[in-house]
């Protein structure tokens, strides 16, 4: 194996890991702050505000199909999403009727 290879893979993996634990050591036997409490709360929201943002930006309202699949697959998103409480299982149906609608129906 190439030294190179080998010697940035460690510096990465060694550079992760610090990244990962360096909060439970610096933070150990203390109440987490605050703020820190406040964006754990928060984050994920707004995350998930961004992708949908970002995974509905280039739908064309003005050209057939007129943004007809991702509308019914965002309904389709939070729709299960409300009945189930389940992130991954909501996702996973919008992905999957959104990849049928436009590879089977919406050619």
């Amino acid at each position: 194996m190439n030294l190179y290879l080998f010697t940035m893979i460690l510096a990465a993996s060694l550079v992760t890991v610090l990244l990962r634990f360096l909060p439970f050591w610096v933070l150990k036997g203390r109440r987490t702050p605050d703020y820190i409490v406040y964006l754990g709360n928060v984050l994920p929201y707004a995350i998930m505000g961004m992708l949908v943002v970002y995974c509905l930006k280039e739908t064309s309202l003005l050209k057939a199909p007129y943004g007809i699949p991702e509308t019914i697959s965002v309904l389709i998103t939070v729709l299960i999403h409300r009945l189930r409480r389940n992130t991954l299982l909501s996702i996973l149906a919008g992905t999957v009727c959104y990849m049928f609608l436009i590879q089977a129906i919406f050619r």
